[in-house]
């Protein structure tokens, strides 16, 4: 079979919006896929063609997002998708492949995405750069420690979502350049991703709602959230709270919001989906496991140009060491390279590797979330100098943990 990969137009975007469902297993009215092309950026759009039948699709968005140091422009890929007659046949790796050569000659550096099964993105040199935590709280036995920060100039306002949007944008702005992978929501992702409440938004619960905790300064801090009621057999009731986003700009107003959230009457606990590995939940509860914490992966991060990747970057610590990349899909990435912290450059060189890894690590490490000496043990990385891993390692490390918090 030969397949044609190429940017889709204006007119194909009904059929790239149906293929990405159908591959997705996946149904959305008329009025989410409208939506959903308010946010599509056509150029970026890519479709394989099996002659003039369209069978697969990719797209990029373009982001700001926040990497150890501040803001840089990512790539972010979305739909990813083949249908299911043509899997297996090399669709997705056409896809792939060219979308990566297109950002090597005329687009970002870094790009990163969410993976709807973990074991796909390896191949193309994608790494798991963030994790993020579901928490499933009950009310009973949600006591905060007693030295829980408080404020008495904060006060809580319940308030319409649609309403609150430049007060939530004030206080997410405001931490959104400190945590590596959150990044900037233009006008048309806060309303159709963040605040959207059709009835396809609600899944059977109910509407979007929203607590604002402020001083007579302003907001400092926001919780989204909907309830999903209900009741025991015996008429208790059994509610559950499904907290959607908590972002605040100092510790009393973030404690303010959890406790408003696990008090909530009608409710029996609080179900939250996604949140950083090192929330700072984790420590105000005084009885941690009843976090009921799960963990998964979140963000994928995969470096296009290597050179300039890694040179756009803070690090922790200082290091000078030659790294030999291996990239079977991006062959403008393999070889050696040296980086030099300080000088905040990463350059082609003849010197000897300190240490031979897959690309797929430095993706992985990126977001300084990803500890490197552990995949020593596993026989990812190869060590030729002793230290050079522990050096990488630190020198990449970083806190806040990396998260982005919403699937784009």
């Amino acid at each position: 079979m030969t397949v044609e990969v190429r940017p889709i137009t204006e007119s194909e975007w009904p059929a790239f919006a149906a293929v990405d469902y159908e591959a997705f297993n996946s149904s959305y009215p008329q009025a989410a896929t409208d939506r959903w092309r308010e946010l599509a950026e056509i150029d970026r759009s890519l479709a394989a063609f099996d002659g003039e039948l369209m069978v697969g699709c990719t797209a990029v968005i373009t982001f700001t997002m926040t990497v150890p140091g501040g803001p840089i422009p990512v790539a972010g890929v979305t739909a990813v998708g083949v249908l299911p007659s043509h899997r297996r046949r090399g669709v997705l790796s056409a896809l792939m492949t060219r979308q990566l050569n297109d950002l090597h000659e005329n687009g970002e550096a870094v790009a990163a995405l969410y993976a709807s099964e973990a074991g796909i993105y390896g191949r193309f040199g994608y790494g798991r750069a963030a994790d993020a935590l579901f928490f499933r709280i009950p009310k009973r036995g949600s006591e905060f420690v007693r030295n829980a920060p408080a404020d008495p100039a904060l006060r809580l306002r319940v308030a319409k979502p649609a309403d609150e949007l430049p007060r939530l944008r004030k206080v997410f702005d405001s931490v959104r350049t400190d945590r590596p992978g959150l990044y900037a929501r233009s006008d048309a992702r806060w309303r159709i991703e963040v605040l959207s409440d059709e009835e396809h938004d609600r899944a059977g619960t109910g509407p979007l709602r929203c607590m604002i905790a402020e001083d007579d300064e302003g907001p400092r801090g926001y919780a989204l959230f909907r309830v999903k009621t209900g009741y025991t057999d015996h008429d208790v009731a059994d509610g559950e709270l499904r907290l959607k986003e908590l972002f605040a700009s100092d510790p009393a107003a973030y404690a303010m919001l959890w406790r408003s959230v696990l008090d909530r009457d009608l409710c029996s606990r609080v179900f939250a989906w996604s949140r950083p590995v090192d929330d700072p939940i984790i420590h105000l509860l005084a009885e941690p496991r009843n976090l009921n914490a799960g963990w998964l992966d979140e963000l994928w991060v995969r470096l296009v140009d290597v050179d300039r990747a890694l040179a756009s970057r803070s690090y922790a610590a200082p290091a000078d060491l030659v790294i030999e990349v291996e990239d079977d899909a991006c062959p403008w990435n393999a070889g050696r390279w040296r980086l030099t912290t300080a000088k905040g450059s990463c350059e082609r060189t003849d010197d000897p590797a300190d240490l031979t890894l897959p690309v797929t690590v430095l993706g992985a490490a990126y977001l300084g979330g990803r500890p490197l000496t552990a995949l020593a043990g596993a026989g990812i990385v190869r060590e030729h100098r002793e230290g050079a891993l522990r050096e990488l390692s630190t020198a990449m490390s970083w806190d806040p943990k990396p998260w982005a918090g919403l699937v784009f």
